[in-house]
């Protein structure tokens, strides 16, 4: 099989869907790598480092659709991406499409077979290659936080710490996941004052055991969501249900009582947000203000950290890619349920259900929709 490896093009997107050590395993396994010119100059890896891998680089991202079986990203594809992409042709990627129709219809008129690792699931029900960005996100909730609530970006000019004689911020996280846990660690490291909410009283009871005291856990219903958030100075959004639209748990009314210069995060505005305020923003102009509240809502934070990242994720991806290669897309599928979770487009159908309800389109279980000819 040959697979492609493009220089991605979001905004300020710097990982890329394959290091050179990833080409390696590849390339030992029997197959072809194509390489866009200057794709791993974000993570340091020079087309050279490649090309010593055993991938052969390519001047445009026009040559490489052409060529390749399989396309490994990193983000979604941009609407001149799924313009390239072709009837069979495999893509790895994050898609998150219930929040995005065009790119959902751009996927289903391709005729291509999307796989989304935010939706591979483990037999334990972890999501194993969404877990490695979420660890960077959630980390980098914080960092991004504390910026903003800096006077000149807009926020109270609270210091998260404190210093003696003068408290620390008050953080409120909601969702108590691997983007919660790993916020709530950098902000205790910091100092903060931590309140954390969840509905699992069982993850609840872990996070507390976890953080021995430092972290102050609350059962996320209505009352004690909006007490928490209404006096809080930084706000995380760390919540997730698995390839659905993210539920609105802040409302417009509740950030208007917020005081101002208080700081939203958004971590799930990739899957439209959890904020009824958020709105999509880059890494060019990462936050706004909206009812005297600093929003950041940045839909690929971990690309600023895009080394770290992009290894991270490797460390995950890779496996998966090389059982698509050597088995073929459908026996690969077939044979590993877990990663059957992940097909969210086949042949112009949507074989994701929550997808499909989110966007009010019809569905194909996935198993069907493999055995069916391209709709496209």
């Amino acid at each position: 099989m040959i697979i492609g490896v493009p220089k991605e093009v979001k905004n300020h997107e710097y990982r890329v869907g394959l290091t050179p050590p990833s080409v390696r395993e590849i390339v030992h396994n029997g197959h072809e790598v194509v390489v866009q010119t200057t794709a791993g100059d974000g993570i340091g890896c020079a087309d050279r480092d490649y090309e010593y891998h055993g991938a052969k680089i390519v001047s445009s991202a026009e040559q490489l659709f052409d060529t390749a079986d399989m396309i490994v990203k990193v983000k979604e594809p941009q609407p001149q991406e799924c313009k390239m992409l072709r009837p069979g042709q495999i893509l790895f990627t994050y898609l998150h499409l219930a929040a995005d129709k065009e790119q959902t219809q751009g996927l289903l008129d391709s005729g291509c077979i999307a796989i989304a690792y935010e939706t591979v699931t483990s037999p334990t029900g972890a999501l194993p290659l969404l877990t490695p960005m979420s660890e960077v996100a959630g980390r980098m909730s914080i960092q991004a936080g504390a910026h903003c609530l800096q006077k000149g970006e807009g926020g109270k000019g609270v210091l998260l710490g404190g210093v003696p004689g003068v408290p620390p911020g008050k953080v409120v996280i909601i969702g108590g996941g691997v983007v919660g846990m790993n916020a709530a660690r950098m902000a205790v490291g910091l100092g903060a004052e931590v309140t954390l909410l969840d509905k699992s009283l069982p993850r609840l009871a872990v996070l507390d055991n976890l953080f021995d005291g430092r972290l102050k856990t609350l059962y996320a219903n209505l009352e004690n969501i909006e007490d928490s958030v209404i006096y809080a100075d930084l706000v995380i959004g760390a919540v997730l249900v698995p390839g659905a639209a993210a539920p609105k748990l802040v409302t417009e009314a509740q950030v208007k009582a917020m005081h101002d210069g208080a700081v939203l995060v958004d971590v799930a505005i990739d899957q439209g947000g959890c904020f009824e305020t958020s709105r999509p923003t880059t890494h060019d102009h990462p936050s706004y203000i909206e009812h005297g509240v600093v929003h950041y809502c940045v839909t690929n934070m971990p690309g600023a950290a895009a080394r770290t990242s992009t290894y991270a994720l490797n460390n995950a991806t890779l496996p998966y890619a090389i059982a698509l290669a050597n088995k073929g897309y459908k026996q690969a599928l077939l044979d590993d349920p877990y990663l059957l979770e992940g097909l969210n487009i086949c042949k112009g159908h949507i074989t994701y259900e929550a997808v499909a309800r989110d966007l009010d389109c019809e569905y194909m279980p996935a198993k069907k929709a493999l055995e069916t000819k391209s709709a496209a």
